[in-house]
């Protein structure tokens, strides 16, 4: 396990807040570290880039498919999304060079997850 990993297991995931995690490079274009048995796509990670950079305004308005799940915006802004379905929820912050996003189940509170994530 690399740090990134660690850091992900030890501030997310034993939080108990938050339900998977992954890091990805804005640069490379990749994801660079994840939790245990969560897959990013690649196809994911790049309409994850692309949405801070061009496509902002159609999440607010539409929603964003993750996973071939759809996932309605409740928050966003040059920052940060959150999104929400009847599954659970997407949380997605963005650096100057990476992108954060982790999920959450259904029943847990999402104010804290938001504030879980932007911390990290």
């Amino acid at each position: 396990m690399n740090q990134l990993q660690a850091l992900l297991n030890d501030s997310l995931i034993r939080t108990k807040h938050v339900e998977n995690a992954a890091i990805i490079d804005i640069k490379e274009r990749k994801v660079c570290a994840s939790t245990f048995g969560f897959n990013v796509p690649p196809e994911n990670a790049l309409n994850l880039i692309y949405i801070f950079h061009k496509n902002l305004l159609q999440v607010r308005r539409g929603g964003f498919y993750f996973k071939e799940k759809h996932y309605k915006c409740v928050r966003a802004d040059e920052h940060s999304i959150y999104l929400q379905n009847v599954h659970g929820g997407l949380i997605v912050v963005k650096t100057k060079t990476l992108i954060l996003v982790a999920t959450y189940r259904v029943g847990m509170y999402p104010s804290v997850c938001v504030e879980a994530v932007e911390k990290l």
